[in-house]
């Protein structure tokens, strides 16, 4: 009988070290420690423009943004609601339930053992991207986002739709809702977490361009605290708000979900009267900016090139078919180079722009609008909103040229 206690203790500890070998080999290929010590905390390059009070909300100087096609990690810029949580990879699981008929409670090294790895280039955009120059029409509360709080990863993770078909849909399943793990202060004093919930149509599509995925890596590196650490979701052609970072829960349902950033949130609205019955803001608009010269700028007369970003709707199959600059606010105007071309251009993602322009003495406004492949123009005059999203009217820069 001792003999086989022993035998059995060995084999249970024979098969607890082999699961926590395959454990470890799985979160290092996505570069995860398994040890139990915390993710580093949050980094930001420290010459981004931080914005006031906390949590922790930046952006990157616009010149730095659109020197590179991917954005560096230490340009992205940073979206918080709350505390960054600090947690290892190997503690987090993701539950799965709702309308399902198979719950799911799963460790990171499982989610990333049982599927297929994916990586997927997308931009993401904070929804009150640009909400500085729209307080100029009226003054609206929140992070006074200049036009920084825009960035394009090369995501790598799996995809959401595998997960969803392991739990094995009910019928009725018309919604996925996420939780993040961060704690969000209520108007009652209490905390609730971090949420967002997308169509089902959209987490299911599993063509490459327009995967939703539950991602572990950014440009080829786990990501850093400040961007959700061990895992998120990303999900192209949506506002950031969609894509949930520190991703902890998923739950199906017949209907978005209730959490406050859902409900009551990313909505379009001119008063908050309005909000429980306007629709949560799921794609970004079209867009662009200009980078390389600041508002008030002096520059030498001659030829000097003005480069920038430009962002299509986030509609499926949208890309980017022009941009056009103007050196006389919008008198006239001259085609934008759409760097790589227009074959180069992807769905969901930017298009970093250029053009040479010959800028005689005197005061000078500039100004861009981006076109994209579905028609959508860029609006002169950007609409007003009590939240402060969306804003994509042309973008200006005034300059001295001398």
């Amino acid at each position: 009988m001792e003999a086989m206690r022993t035998n059995l203790t060995s084999r249970r500890h024979f098969l607890a070290s082999a699961s926590a070998l395959a454990s470890a080999i799985v979160l290092q290929r996505y570069g995860l420690s398994q040890d139990k010590s915390l993710a580093p905390a949050g980094r930001v390059k420290k010459d981004q423009i931080v914005h006031p009070g906390e949590p922790l909300n930046s952006e990157p100087k616009l010149s730095e943004l659109v020197a590179n096609q991917i954005t560096p990690l230490e340009h992205f810029y940073v979206r918080n609601h709350g505390p960054i949580p600090q947690v290892s990879a190997d503690e987090v699981r993701l539950t799965v339930d709702g309308l399902v008929h198979k719950k799911l409670d799963l460790g990171v090294a499982e989610l990333q053992g049982k599927h297929k790895a994916h990586t997927v280039e997308a931009t993401l955009t904070c929804a009150g991207n640009r909400r500085e120059e729209m307080a100029r029409i009226k003054p609206i509360p929140g992070v006074q986002w200049q036009e920084g709080a825009i960035g394009n990863g090369v995501w790598k993770g799996i995809a959401l739709a595998d997960v969803l078909k392991q739990a094995e849909l009910r019928e009725g399943a018309k919604h996925v809702w996420f939780e993040g793990l961060d704690p969000i202060k209520d108007s009652s004093g209490g905390a609730a977490p971090f949420g967002a919930s997308i169509p089902l149509e959209k987490a299911l599509a599993m063509n490459d361009e327009a995967l939703c995925l539950i991602a572990f890596q950014m440009n080829g590196q786990p990501l850093l605290p400040e961007h959700g650490f061990p895992m998120r979701t990303v999900v192209p052609g949506y506002i950031g708000a969609r894509s949930v970072k520190w991703l902890s829960k998923i739950t199906v349902s017949d209907r978005p979900s209730p959490n406050h950033f859902v409900a009551d949130v990313y909505k379009l609205v001119q008063t908050e009267a309005e909000s429980k019955d306007r629709n949560p803001i799921y794609e970004f608009v079209i867009n662009s900016a200009i980078c390389t010269v600041a508002n008030g700028a002096k520059l030498k007369a001659g030829k000097t090139t003005i480069a920038g970003y430009a962002l299509p709707t986030g509609e499926p199959g949208c890309t980017i078919e022009s941009v056009e600059l103007s050196t006389d606010g919008g008198k006239t105007w001259q085609p934008a180079k759409l760097e790589g071309g227009p074959k180069a251009e992807l769905p969901f993602v930017w298009t970093l722009w250029s053009a040479t322009v010959d800028l005689t003495p005197g005061k000078h406004q500039l100004v861009v609008r981006a076109t994209d492949s579905k028609g959508n123009k860029q609006p002169e005059k950007g609409p007003w909103n009590l939240k402060g999203y969306l804003f994509n009217g042309w973008h200006r820069v005034n300059v001295d040229v001398a």
